[in-house]
């Protein structure tokens, strides 16, 4: 009698805990996301919510060591939603998954807390390696819509990806991603609201060009003193 007493309060509290988490992830939404009118639309209207939804319920059943059937969730909710997540992944508190069509999550992969990412996002793999072999993501980090975050790399906190990035390599805490492949651009930007600011990123190719063009006029100069040394 004590036993079953203990494992209905252990089940109670993982039900609660459960329960909270979800709350966590309809609340996100709706404070991030301007088009959302009401809670109500939230929970029945965004894919994201519910890929998270089945994953938190197949995630639990996974480390419960059930077989086969946290796999058939992960396959009926990429059918119904568009979403794979896997249901060995690891993920945080108040997760948001931006549209989210297209979006994949491999089996070792980790999410902080309040994560965002948008459609069409791989956080994915980059052969046939075992153990750890997908990335891991620090809190606050915001990926843009397409991008691949691939192998077992770590983004630090609050990194920021551009669109249709590709990062292949750890990227260290406040910095920002942007290209193929990847490249860190060494500038916290400011964010509203958890909101990537696309229009902020710096695009480091622009950059180059522009030191490359004030090298060509130091050595325009240096090559006009030389001339002038030489005539005079």
């Amino acid at each position: 009698m004590n036993r079953l007493s203990g494992g209905g309060i252990i089940l109670f509290k993982i039900l609660k805990r459960g329960i909270t988490k979800v709350k966590e992830d309809i609340q996100v939404i709706y404070d991030k996301d301007p088009a959302a009118e009401n809670l109500l639309e939230v929970i029945l209207c965004y894919p994201g919510l519910h890929a998270l939804i089945a994953y938190r319920f197949a995630h639990r059943l996974y480390k419960w060591h059930i077989p086969l059937i946290p796999r058939v969730i992960s396959y009926i909710t990429r059918i119904i939603t568009g979403i794979e997540i896997h249901p060995a992944a690891k993920i945080g508190r108040r997760f948001f998954i931006d549209h989210g069509e297209g979006v994949v999550i491999g089996a070792t992969t980790e999410i902080g807390d309040d994560v965002l990412i948008y459609q069409q996002v791989t956080l994915g793999g980059t052969g046939k390696e075992h153990g750890k072999r997908h990335p891991t993501l620090g809190h606050g980090v915001i990926v843009g819509a397409g991008a691949k975050v691939l192998g077992n790399i770590t983004l630090g906190d609050y990194v920021r990806v551009g669109a249709g990035s590709v990062v292949v390599e750890d990227v260290p805490e406040y910095s920002t991603v942007v290209g193929i492949p990847g490249r860190i651009v060494r500038r916290k930007i400011r964010d509203e609201n958890g909101v990537l600011m696309h229009n902020r990123i710096p695009d480091p190719i622009r950059c180059e060009l522009n030191r490359l063009k004030y090298e060509v006029i130091e050595l325009k100069d240096k090559i006009e003193k030389l001339n002038k040394e030489k005539e005079g």
